[in-house]
């Protein structure tokens, strides 16, 4: 009888040291601008990931990406000189340089060294507190880093621009659109690998394309729940404004029913004070409008805090008659 062989599993890679531990050093932090802290404190929390390739670890890696090794601009700063640039930028929104294959290639592979050295230091760090040079230092590569990601995407914004010019989504808002696609860029400038051969463009473009796609299929499944746009207007119900008006146009009629067939048992002066004053007529002209305390005195003949009292009495009956209408009803 045939023994079969063990199968021997591979051991399983080391992870690194988790570096959320890894804590900046004080005395630095309280030299650092608001914006460094803030760029300090969230890059620090979590473990930089960055695209390995073999010239990465070659001797004198640093010199040939760079143009020279990392100096910081003076002991106490947190940034390096800045190095060799790798391509013309434009100026004053001119157009915006294409970059060779060669050039394209340089410029993500100091991204990736960049973001490795952050790395060694988080994974050099974790668990203590860094020294004062290695938080300069990681802060540092971190700026690097940033900046390279930030000429990359610079580069490759008109991408953005011609992919959505290409989809001609009518559902989506241009400027949703743009600025999907523009997430979708940076997210490709920290996936793609360099070393496989490829144009940035042709990994970028894709990629972008795929989340004009998401923002179409959420919007479309947004339209099934709400097909129309959101509208205050809509949203807030008027029910009890309509009702209030409702109460208050019949108040209106039932007072007017009061007083024009004198229900309240008002005297002829009473009558006269109360039509004066809020214009009720059986038939309303034009030129009919409510009269003042003392234009309804020179009419009946008397001061008009005397017309104040008699409309006061006369107010009083109409509420009244008003009440006993309803709890009769």
């Amino acid at each position: 009888m045939a023994v079969q062989p063990k199968t021997v599993e591979a051991p399983e890679k080391a992870k690194p040291p988790d570096p959320v531990s890894a804590t900046p050093h004080p005395g630095v932090l309280s030299a650092l601008t608001h914006d460094d802290r803030l760029i300090l404190g969230h890059f620090i929390a979590t473990l930089v990931e960055f695209i390995d390739a073999p010239s990465l670890h070659e001797r004198g890696a640093e010199k040939t990406l760079f143009g020279a090794l990392a100096k910081l601009e003076s002991p106490e700063a947190a940034c390096f000189v800045a190095p060799q640039p790798v391509a013309v930028k434009s100026a004053g929104g001119g157009r915006i340089p294409t970059l060779s294959a060669v050039q394209e290639q340089e410029l993500f592979l100091r991204y990736n060294f960049a973001r490795m050295r952050s790395q060694e230091l988080q994974i050099q760090f974790a668990g203590r507190t860094m020294t004062a040079a290695a938080t300069r230092n990681f802060l540092a590569w971190t700026q690097r880093a940033l900046d390279a990601r930030s000429d990359i995407a610079a580069l490759n914004i008109p991408l953005v621009m011609a992919m959505a010019k290409r989809t001609r989504l009518a559902s989506v808002d241009y400027n949703e659109l743009i600025s999907e696609g523009n997430m979708a860029l940076l997210r490709a400038v920290d996936k793609f690998d360099c070393t496989r051969g490829f144009k940035f463009s042709t990994y970028a473009c894709r990629a972008i394309l795929k989340s004009f796609s998401r923002v179409a299929m959420r919007i479309s499944r947004y339209r099934g729940r709400f097909p129309v746009e959101f509208d205050p207007a809509i949203e807030r119900s008027d029910h009890l404004e309509r009702k209030r008006e409702e109460i208050e146009t019949d108040c209106v009629a039932e007072l007017k029913e009061i007083v024009l067939r004198n229900l309240a048992d008002l005297s002829d002066v009473e009558r006269t004070v109360i039509h004066e004053r809020f214009a009720l007529r059986h038939s309303v002209r034009q030129s009919d409008h409510p009269k003042t305390l003392a234009e309804v005195g020179l009419i009946i003949g008397v001061t008009k805090e005397r017309v104040r009292q008699i409309q006061n009495k006369a107010l009083k009956k109409i509420r009244t008659a008003l009440e006993e209408k309803y709890l009769a009803a």
